[in-house]
């Protein structure tokens, strides 16, 4: 009887860590449904079949890195170029993963790292308000089913606006690519208040994608050098706010 009993608890403390976890990435699930139908309806103009934007979704899961990948197949970028720019773009994961990692102590390095696979800049955000649930029996089952909330409205979302792409006017669907300037913006923005000095990093990364162009520089190529670029100035010119930190 003890034993059924122990089990049952043990029961109750994963499913309400479920539940827990699912309340807290509602949030996240709201904001991405629109941005996830908006990016499968852009990706279906490119020529993409609803089973690889679909696929696009369930591999990487990284809105930004999507949109920007799809705005290069359009212009018919090379699939290196694409990788590479993808890569760069995604590189502040492994930073978030390693401070996911840590702040995680309790919980067995098994299940962390398959947790850090479903980091987000918003899954990541969320996760860190809620930090007390890793001292917790099941904290991993928070996690999980915080990260697979968030992670199964953006699937579904995406699936979603790939069949909408082949229904939708042109003219709709077309107008729908200010998307991908305004999710951009809205990245930026932030920053910019917390720090002025990222508008020159920003400007910076744009001129050398320009001047990359003009001289007659692969798209692709152009992206991933104003990137590394405006990446590499802001370690420079950042570097005395860190050090006061």
């Amino acid at each position: 009887m003890q034993t059924e009993a122990l089990q049952s608890y043990r029961s109750k403390g994963r499913l309400g860590m479920v539940r827990r976890g699912m309340l807290a990435g509602l949030p996240i699930m709201l904001g991405y449904l629109p941005i996830a139908l908006t990016y499968g309806v852009l990706a279906s103009q490119t020529g993409l079949s609803n089973l690889e934007i679909t696929l696009m979704s369930v591999l990487v899961f990284a809105g930004a890195a999507q949109f920007l990948a799809i705005g290069m197949v359009a212009t018919g970028t090379g699939i290196i170029e694409i990788i590479i720019a993808t890569f760069v773009l995604n590189f502040r994961h492994f930073v978030m993963s390693l401070s996911f990692v840590n702040r995680l102590k309790t919980i067995a390095l098994k299940a962390k790292i398959p947790l850090t696979l479903g980091l987000t800049d918003e899954t990541f955000t969320v996760s860190a308000l809620y930090r007390k649930e890793a001292k917790e029996s099941y904290g991993s089952w928070f996690y999980a089913s915080l990260i697979l909330t968030a992670y199964a409205s953006w699937v579904g979302g995406s699936f979603l606006g790939g069949v909408l792409g082949d229904v939708m006017p042109t003219r709709l669907s077309q107008s729908m690519g200010i998307a991908l300037y305004a999710m951009f913006i809205g990245l930026l923005i932030p920053s910019i208040k917390a720090n002025l000095k990222i508008v020159f990093i920003a400007v910076l990364a744009m001129v050398v994608n320009f001047l990359c162009q003009m001289i007659g520089m692969n798209q692709g190529w152009a992206i991933v050098l104003g990137t590394i670029i405006g990446g590499a100035s802001g370690i420079w010119l950042l570097q005395d706010e860190g050090g006061e930190e």
